[in-house]
């Protein structure tokens, strides 16, 4: 009986799998030939912005331009790379048509790059997804079409040789082919999308670095960046809402090589539609996995204001090599949603200790002015202290102090030095505010130290002092002895 009903079990389910590939094959029939009406040229936007969404009930003929041009830019504070980008950002441009629609696509190489370049987009069934009939010569410009045969959010990359290089450097975007029907109507749309880099000098060194082939073989970034640089999606460029709206991420990941568990920190994405696909959404889910070359669609509703944290979950990526991003939602608070702190008390157990945050030491030039001494140390402050006390030296209310107009800094460079060198515990007062918790010591280089904190002393209306490497040599907290074990009694 039990054999039976096992294959019975198993008829229904090949009848259901068939009959699902039918419905689909059924669908791809359709749009391929749902007729053309008119014609329009897509709306092209950079990220984090997202095209409007589509409103026509037909299919027509779009025609994408699209132009690849190899630039200089930032990628951290002191650091340039040469990226290679559809259309002068990274990622690409992100491109929305619709289910059944005729695609006439225009891939322009700018005259002055110096590689040729194409596009592979997932989006499209046919050789290569386009790659063979868009390989373009600086200075050339390839066309051809598609018909959109499949709903969802699709990435895009170059797929000219070598194949890795070229998407490590940048090229890659993500197309959505809206369905028919169109997607529910949400307040906020943003584009966000991962992608590991490689650089010769390690994360944080000065100056234009070039790819690093060595280092993507082996599968090992020194940045692993939200819109390629850091900082791209924090201060002044976070995402933002108002409490009670409905936001909705299109996520994308270039790679080449690293999966993205993507996630923010206090939220839960009410539906995502995972790997992109529009025909299964999951409900009530904490953290999307998004493989390179793969989306992933999160929507969620904002109840209650605060600085919510976007990460690859891998966390030392999102702390210490750049993949991070803040949506900043504003509005009036709801206490039964979240009551923020309530109280606060010291808890230190016998023996506790002021913990060290461990770093690697790294030779790096001596700055010789403070103008070096300020640049230099920006960077350490944009590697180890933004995610806490932020971008504009504001710091997180209740939790983080903020270093902007501080008066704890201020007024003593000594203790300022010690509070680095030997971390901090417990109450502190700060611009009037009461704040308790803990800072870490940081195993950083006497001159990162001078420099980050000359960099603080010189920003948000600080007092403009200098500290050197020898002050911080001469008065850093001395190392805590290991508490002494009590004597056996016996």
């Amino acid at each position: 009986m039990k054999f039976r009903l096992t294959t019975q079990l198993q008829a229904l389910a090949a009848l259901a799998a068939i009959t699902a590939s039918s419905l689909q094959a059924a669908t791809d029939i359709q749009n391929r030939d749902e007729p053309i009406e008119g014609q329009e040229t897509a709306t092209l936007t950079d990220p984090p912005n997202v095209p409007p969404p589509i409103t026509r009930k037909k299919a027509t003929k779009v025609i994408v331009n699209l132009e690849v041009k190899e630039i200089q830019g930032r990628l951290a504070d002191g650091v340039q790379y040469t990226f290679w980008t559809y259309g002068g950002k990274v990622p690409g441009k992100f491109i929305r048509i619709r289910e059944g629609d005729l695609v006439e696509f225009h891939l322009n190489n700018h005259p002055d790059n110096k590689m040729p370049h194409n596009i592979d987009l997932h989006a499209v069934t046919g050789q290569g997804g386009g790659a063979g009939a868009s390989l373009t010569a600086p200075g050339h410009s390839s066309v051809f079409s598609f018909k959109a045969l499949n709903s969802g959010l699709y990435v895009y990359h170059c797929a000219t040789a070598p194949v890795a290089m070229h998407i490590a450097n940048g090229m890659y975007g993500l197309i959505l082919v809206e369905p028919k029907e169109g997607l529910p109507a949400v307040d906020k749309e943003f584009y966000v999308m991962q992608g590991d880099f490689y650089t010769r000098g390690p994360n944080g060194e000065q100056g234009l670095q070039p790819f690093s082939m060595e280092k993507a073989i082996q599968e090992k970034p020194d940045y692993v960046l939200f819109n390629g640089s850091v900082g791209a999606l924090t201060g002044e460029g976070s995402l933002t809402a108002k409490v009670g709206e409905t936001v909705r991420l299109y996520v994308g990941n270039g790679g080449p090589n690293l999966t993205s568990s993507f996630h923010a920190i206090g939220e839960i994405f009410d539906q995502v539609w995972a790997e992109g696909n529009m025909s299964h959404i999951t409900q009530n889910v904490q953290t999307t996995v998004v493989p390179p070359g793969g989306s992933a669609i999160t929507q969620f509703r904002v109840n209650t204001p605060a600085t919510y944290i976007l990460v690859d979950h891998a966390l030392t990526r999102a702390f210490n090599k750049g993949a991070i991003g803040m949506l900043k939602v504003s509005g009036n608070e709801d206490k039964t949603v979240y009551s923020g702190k309530t109280t606060d008390e010291v808890y230190m157990p016998e023996g506790t200790s002021i913990r060290v945050a461990e770093q690697s030491a790294k030779p790096a030039p001596v700055a010789k002015t403070k103008a070096e001494r300020i640049e230099r140390g920006k960077a350490v402050y944009t590697a180890n202290c933004v995610a806490c006390h932020q971008a504009n030296g504001e710091g997180i209310p209740a939790a983080f102090p903020p270093l902007a107009k501080s008066d704890f800094l201020n007024a003593d460079k000594i203790r300022a030095i010690k509070t680095v060198t030997g971390g901090l515990q417990g109450i502190v007062k700060v611009n009037g505010n009461t704040f308790n918790g803990v800072m870490p010591a940081w195993a950083l280089s006497n001159d990162d130290i001078a420099n980050v904190l000359t960099f603080v002393y010189s920003s948000w209306g600080n007092s403009g002092k200098v500290v050197t490497a020898a002050e911080v040599k001469a008065n850093a907290a001395k190392p805590q002895a290991a508490p002494a074990k009590p004597k056996d009694s016996h």
